[in-house]
């Protein structure tokens, strides 16, 4: 106890009381009502067996028309803005300047004759097996297309 300036006992300090952190009350659940209605599911209906649906009859198609001429080589590369094509030209074929070729892919199908032939830059006259060259062409070439020879 602290003692004041004139000797007299000063009256004590209350003590704190530490709070206790209390639960919250539980919740008091409102009574529930008995039910009176019976909720009864409608019976189901009865199920009528289904006629299986006809099938579609496809058209058929026209059988693949036959290569118009012989298989000379393949086109590896094209070059737009100079419409020229490169061609491999297969094992066993040649080609001259003045043959008619027929050139189809799978969106290029169209005939021309062959203007020039360039292997290298340089201009011939006809090219020989497994050669790879150059053809100008009339339409848009495309890789994989396969040059046909006409006869």
């Amino acid at each position: 106890m602290a003692k004041t300036k004139k000797g007299k006992k000063a009256a004590p300090k209350p003590k704190r009381r530490k709070l206790k952190a209390s639960k919250p009350a539980p919740r008091k659940k409102p009574a529930r009502k008995a039910k009176t209605k019976v909720s009864r599911k409608p019976a189901p209906k009865p199920v009528k067996p289904r006629k299986p649906a006809p099938k579609p009859v496809k058209p058929q198609s026209p059988p693949p028309a036959a290569p118009p001429g012989d298989r000379v080589g393949v086109v590896t590369h094209y070059f737009g803005h100079l419409s020229v094509a490169v061609v491999k030209l297969d094992p066993g074929t040649n080609l001259h300047v003045g043959d008619k070729i027929h050139i189809k892919g799978h969106t290029s199908d169209f005939s021309q004759r062959v203007e020039s032939l360039q292997i290298g830059h340089a201009a011939v006259d006809q090219v020989g097996p497994d050669d790879d060259f150059g053809l100008k062409v009339v339409d848009h070439a495309r890789e994989q297309d396969v040059v046909y020879k006409v006869k």
